[in-house]
């Protein structure tokens, strides 16, 4: 691994700190499933001792981010597709209501501050900006989160969907995905704007988180080396080893 200089806030644990920078560099792919990780290179990298970067990788491994093999190598994990379809029902199940409950409740404020990441988002909609356009979609879904009072099922929702933010990524690339989200942002904002009428806020919601796993085969068959599909198989591909 290439070493670069972070500075890490000593104010904070540091584990956590380098959790969250090995978290963030796997759903953003820059890490991809076989890539070895090294601990005496991440010792080195983030100028810290071997118990933070063992409390780190154990926490990864927990979130399915990682395989660890004892005595052998850390390995990032491939995708699990099942994992990504449990968090997806999980995500319709909290995500459509609330969509229905800011629309009968905090109507305009909500769609305010769905608006404004709406139009951030819009900016950043190209190539160059597929890691910036990516945390906007996150902080849109958060908003739900705090206009309907449960900020706290937000990091619980965020725990359980590593797989699925992973074949996110995955699909943002691919030609018209990203058009498609901001469609399917400035229906949602429409419809709670408009109080959900006739069911439209959840309308919104369902089509917009139904998108990545829609395609899931297509996503399979251009990176069959990031995939386990759901009887676990693997498809034929070369394992990484960076």
């Amino acid at each position: 691994m290439r070493k670069s200089t972070i500075s890490l806030d000593r104010s904070r644990q540091v584990a956590v700190q380098v959790h969250e920078i090995l978290k963030e560099r796997i759903l953003s792919v820059i890490l991809t499933p076989g890539t070895v990780l090294s601990r005496l290179s991440l010792q080195e990298e983030f100028g810290v001792s071997q118990t933070p970067v063992r409390d780190a990788l154990l926490r990864l491994q927990e979130e399915g981010l990682v395989d660890i093999f004892p005595q052998h190598a850390t390995l990032v994990s491939r995708i699990d597709v099942a994992h990504a379809r449990q968090a997806q029902f999980l995500r319709l199940s909290i995500e459509l209501e609330m969509a229905r409950r800011v629309a009968s409740e905090t109507p305009d404020e909500t769609a305010d501050a769905l608006a404004e990441i709406l139009r951030q988002q819009e900016h950043v909609a190209n190539p160059a900006t597929y890691d910036r356009f990516d945390a906007l979609d996150r902080d849109f879904h958060r908003v739900l989160y705090d206009q309907s009072g449960n900020a706290g099922l937000w990091r619980v929702m965020r725990a359980q969907s590593t797989h699925l933010d992973r074949l996110r990524r995955l699909n943002l690339p691919m030609p018209g995905k990203m058009q498609a989200v901001l469609s399917d942002h400035r229906a949602i904002v429409d419809a709670i704007r408009g109080r959900n009428a006739g069911g439209a806020a959840e309308k919104a919601m369902r089509q917009h988180l139904s998108g990545t796993l829609a395609i899931v085969d297509a996503i399979t068959a251009k990176h069959p080396e990031f995939i386990i599909d759901e009887d676990g198989f693997v498809p034929d591909a070369v394992v990484l080893a960076g």
